[in-house]
């Protein structure tokens, strides 16, 4: 029921994290390892990795999350206070504000719901459609310029990553409908 739900380590090549931190991703965790973070809370880890070491903050998260998933402390897909969540995007050929509104009407139509809220003038405009289970989709749309956009999906406050696949599958199949 679609692809495995990759880690975070698959996001950012290890060029780009040498790049970026001056570090190859595993020299990082020999360095988390021998400062016993393992043990430490998320936002520990990554006020760390930026106060003690000035690593970017977004580079700090990213570096956070990959190594509580290599060293089995958060599942691919698990967020910090432990549900789960699946994004997806793709690119159109779309302003933001009509990207967003395409993107809307087809969610709309795939879960018979209506969003919370739809705002198009914002620079990134989202619209966030809440589920009966307590679950979310929410919407979003990203200026590329010459007239593209971003769009994506994300799906959170699952219990358990059992449908993360099946979900970023349907998710694709919503984004492969706009534009």
């Amino acid at each position: 029921m679609g692809t495995p739900v990759g880690s975070s380590a698959d996001g950012a090549g290890e060029d780009a994290v040498f790049a970026a931190t001056g570090r190859e991703r595993s020299e990082w965790f020999a360095v988390l390892d021998g400062a016993d973070a393992a043990t430490w809370p998320h936002k520990d880890i990554a006020d760390w990795l930026s106060g003690e070491h000035g690593v970017d903050g977004w580079w700090a998260q990213s570096l956070t999350v990959a190594y509580e998933q290599a060293r089995g402390i958060r599942a691919p897909g698990q967020r910090q206070d432990g549900r789960f969540e699946a994004s997806v995007s793709r690119t159109v050929a779309l302003d933001t504000a009509d990207a967003l509104q395409a993107l809307a009407a087809v969610v709309t139509a795939e879960l018979d719901a209506r969003p919370l809220a739809l705002n198009l003038t914002a620079k990134h405009p989202t619209a966030r459609f809440p589920l009966d289970s307590g679950e979310f989709v929410l919407a979003s749309a990203s200026p590329l310029g010459d007239g593209r956009s971003s769009i994506g999906l994300t799906w959170g406050r699952m219990t358990d990553g059992s449908r993360l696949a099946e979900v970023k599958a349907e998710m694709r199949r919503w984004l492969q409908a706009v534009g």
